[in-house]
């Protein structure tokens, strides 16, 4: 990877999967540059949004350099991307690959919260089933809650001052912002001690903090009373 590439981010500032990428390059030290794209106004939907990103939605993550264009559409994908292309920068997302047992919980905590939870949490899955009477906040709470026993159940063993061991990993960067979610889906955090103990180590994180959904430039000012907090 040339040393000066150029990074862009289609981002939302409440997506979660935009939320991962955030604080991946904030872990990685990647400068990028933010598109912002309005989920609640349909630009996910847009021509220029679906040109870069056929699945109309974000986060996208463009990689250019003097010789390729790299773009990614998944946030998993971008994150093992991270790691991957840019070896040694920053803080390491995955455990070294001498240790293949802690890399493969590192990616099974990653795909409780990338396919068992966010999935069926966001917009584009609670506005149909809304169709059908669903309540629409107890579909989260509830869906959100399993996943948080799953992954409870694991992290519960194989913590330290993180998921996995007293590394920041791919897992807490899935993590951290579907806890953001859960709280305001008004999920009891005191069922799950881990990730409520682990959450609050993240916060403490000045990666996390740049990645917070209240920080960001397309932040309503009415949410951005509370990133104040994050500096107490």
């Amino acid at each position: 990877m040339t040393s000066n590439p150029k990074v862009t981010l289609y981002t939302y500032f409440r997506s979660s999967c935009s939320a991962r990428l955030r604080i991946a390059l904030a872990l990685k030290a990647i400068p990028y540059t933010s598109i912002p794209i309005n989920l609640l106004k349909g630009e996910q939907s847009s021509p220029g949004n679906k040109a870069v990103n056929p699945s109309s939605t974000v986060p996208t993550l463009i990689i250019e350099t003097e010789s390729q264009t790299v773009t990614i559409t998944q946030s998993l994908a971008a994150l093992e991307y991270l790691e991957e292309a840019f070896p040694g920068q920053g803080t390491p997302l995955l455990p070294p690959s001498s240790d293949p047992q802690a890399r493969a919980l590192v990616r099974t905590l990653s795909a409780i919260i990338a396919c068992d939870v966010q999935p069926v949490t966001n917009l584009r899955i609670l506005k149909r089933v809304a169709r059908f009477g669903v309540d629409r906040a107890a579909w989260s709470k509830g869906l959100i809650e399993d996943g948080f026993a799953a992954y409870e159940a694991i992290v519960a063993r194989s913590a330290g001052a993180f998921s996995v061991g007293d590394s920041i990993s791919i897992a807490d960067v899935c993590l951290i912002p579907a806890v953001w979610g859960a709280e305001r889906a008004a999920v009891d955090l005191a069922r799950y001690p881990t990730i409520k103990r682990i959450a609050a180590a993240l916060e403490k994180e000045p990666a996390v903090r740049e990645g917070h959904w209240t920080t960001q430039g397309d932040t309503p000012d009415e949410f951005r009373t509370w990133s104040s907090l994050l500096e107490e």
